[in-house]
């Protein structure tokens, strides 16, 4: 058995985000200690393993949670794709080093942008969410989207991200407000009326999601302003914990 501490050190995994985790359901300790300190067997250990895959496949953590506790889960073909994936990765980061020694004994004048190629992982990840993505919450997503034309997605998209503008312009607000509490929930029926039924589980996901970094953030912040996405992260968490 390892502690929670020892899994993140062994992992690289926060103690925030294995407590989120065991929180949301999406990974259980093994045991816990009399003292309320989890504890996580090789059980545990791998199915985290598989959950950082779906993660570097971009997955959000509500489709990560469907797929691994599916009766029908494949474990060989969830480590052959962590392994085909890691390949690609290495490849693309070996190409990188490669350019930049040329650019070392050549100069900057050498203009070969080849290295900087990633269309291989984009490809390959595009694939595998695929193959993956039989989620219910995809599939009603897929019908949905399948009706609308081209001009109508791209103005569901702008009401979706206005939303988030609005929520900007709410930060000097404390998150539990009731008008800032009323806009989640006008978010949670927008998600569920355009894309999925959201129920407060996927929109706790979600929250998180917003607040973790990369794009998801740097857009709602775009909108909202710098610290809208931590915001409604925040008013999010309020909400699904009523």
């Amino acid at each position: 058995m390892k502690t929670v501490n020892e899994v993140s050190k062994l992992t690289g995994v926060s103690i925030r985000t294995l407590q989120y985790y065991d929180k949301i359901g999406l990974l259980r300790p093994a045991e816990y200690t009399e003292s309320g300190y989890r504890l996580y067997d090789d059980a545990a250990l791998e199915k985290l393993q598989q959950i950082l895959l779906f993660k570097e496949l971009e997955f959000p953590l509500k489709d990560i949670k469907d797929i691994v506790t599916r009766s029908d889960f494949d474990k060989r073909l969830a480590l052959d794709q962590q392994i085909e994936l890691l390949e690609l990765k290495k490849e693309h980061i070996e190409n990188l080093i490669s350019m930049c020694r040329g650019l070392k004994l050549r100069g900057v004048r050498n203009m070969d942008f080849t290295a900087f190629d990633s269309s291989k992982i984009d490809e390959y990840t595009k694939r595998a969410k695929e193959q993956w993505g039989n989620t219910p919450e995809f599939k009603e997503f897929e019908e949905k989207n399948k009706k609308r034309s081209k001009s109508e997605e791209e103005s569901m998209m702008t009401d979706f991200m206005k939303l988030f503008e609005e929520f900007g312009a709410m930060k000097d607000q404390d998150p539990a407000s009731l008008e800032v509490q009323d806009q989640v929930k006008k978010l949670q029926s927008f998600i569920t009326e355009h894309f999925y039924k959201c129920t407060n589980e996927i929109l706790s996901s979600l929250g998180e999601m917003y607040a973790g970094g990369g794009e998801f953030t740097e857009n709602i912040d775009k909108m909202g302003g710098k610290g809208t996405a931590e915001f409604v992260s925040q008013a999010i968490k309020i909400y699904c914990g009523k």
